[in-house]
């Protein structure tokens, strides 16, 4: 492999944009370095979690292959199907060796040239058509992931990444660091297994997420009902200490107008009544998406059976 540039950097790691030296294919490469376990933990989910895909959803970011970086000038393949002992190792002990101070992982992926879904779709004029498209792929994205046990816990547009085509954008789920293999797929049932850790990002949370209660799969239906409803109105928000506009829905609360996001308004109040300016079918998924109760939510299944319902007879 062979690097060209960097083109994003993120509290754990750098991605640059690379090729495969023997065919020229560009990828993108991702360095993780393992200063510490709690870092290399993610790092591992991560990876798990792309290896369980497998490359056979066209909605999911692939992975081609990782290496583990030992020292400067020394990287080795990893064995398919298994993880690095010495890393593993360093999440049992909570502590990293001296001599792995120089460790990362390198994950190679399949490149998106269009950028993550704020940069494709804020850079465009607004197309109700390309806005069907995205959320319908998204469902099916997280269909997928249900269905093999993977919970993803931080979904939002910065984490969606876009391949451009002659037939239309072809959006891919990314970005497993928070996310979770779920137990209870083998028993058929996905909202079995809770999770305790608060994680995810604040616009997008769950109400359950935000009171720190336990919390199932279901918190990535709400997480996706913040995008969906963004995604089909437009709707976006600057983030406080930065200047990049963003997709998210939201609430206004106070006289000042404050921007409070979804999931910690319906924490505060279960009963507050959404207004969502959608046609009927779209409004009562969208709702149904975003209840207090994760119960009430649709599953991942479901969900991507009422979207190309709801979407195509709206």
């Amino acid at each position: 492999y062979t690097l060209e540039k960097e083109v994003g950097r993120g509290s754990y790691g750098v991605v640059f944009e690379g090729r495969i030296a023997k065919t020229g294919q560009r990828v993108a490469i991702k360095r993780l370095p393992c200063r510490n376990p709690e870092c290399i933990e993610l790092y591992l989910q991560e990876l798990w979690a792309m290896r369980a895909t497998a490359k056979n959803h066209v909605n999911v970011i692939a992975l081609h292959s990782c290496l583990l970086q030992t020292g400067p000038r020394t990287l080795r393949p990893l064995t398919p199907g298994k993880l690095p002992i010495q890393l593993v190792e360093s999440v049992m002990k909570g502590t990293v060796a001296r001599a792995q101070h120089q460790s990362a992982l390198w994950l190679v992926m399949e490149y998106c040239d269009g950028g993550d879904l704020n940069q494709y779709l804020l850079s465009r004029p607004p197309d109700a058509g390309r806005n069907q498209a995205v959320v319908q792929q998204l469902c099916s994205a997280l269909a997928f992931l249900h269905s093999l046990g993977i919970i993803h816990r931080d979904l939002k547009p910065d984490n969606v990444l876009v391949c451009v085509t002659a037939k239309g954008p072809v959006v891919k789920v990314a970005d497993f660091g928070l996310s979770k293999m779920s137990e209870g797929v083998a028993e058929g049932n996905l909202t079995r297994q809770r999770f305790s850790s608060t994680c995810g990002s604040d616009f997008y949370m769950a109400p359950e997420v935000w009171g720190g209660l336990t919390y199932t799969a279901q918190a990535d239906i709400f997480s996706l009902g913040v995008l969906f409803w963004a995604v089909l109105e437009r709707i976006t928000f600057v983030e406080e200490g930065t200047a990049q506009e963003q997709l998210g829905a939201y609430v206004w609360k106070g006289r000042s107008g404050w921007l409070t996001p979804l999931g910690e308004a319906l924490w505060e109040n279960a009963q507050l009544q959404l207004s969502i300016p959608v046609k009927f079918k779209t409004c009562a998924l969208l709702s149904d998406m975003l209840a207090a109760d994760p119960d009430a939510r649709p599953t991942a299944e479901q969900l991507e059976a009422r979207a190309h319902l709801a979407l195509e007879e709206d």
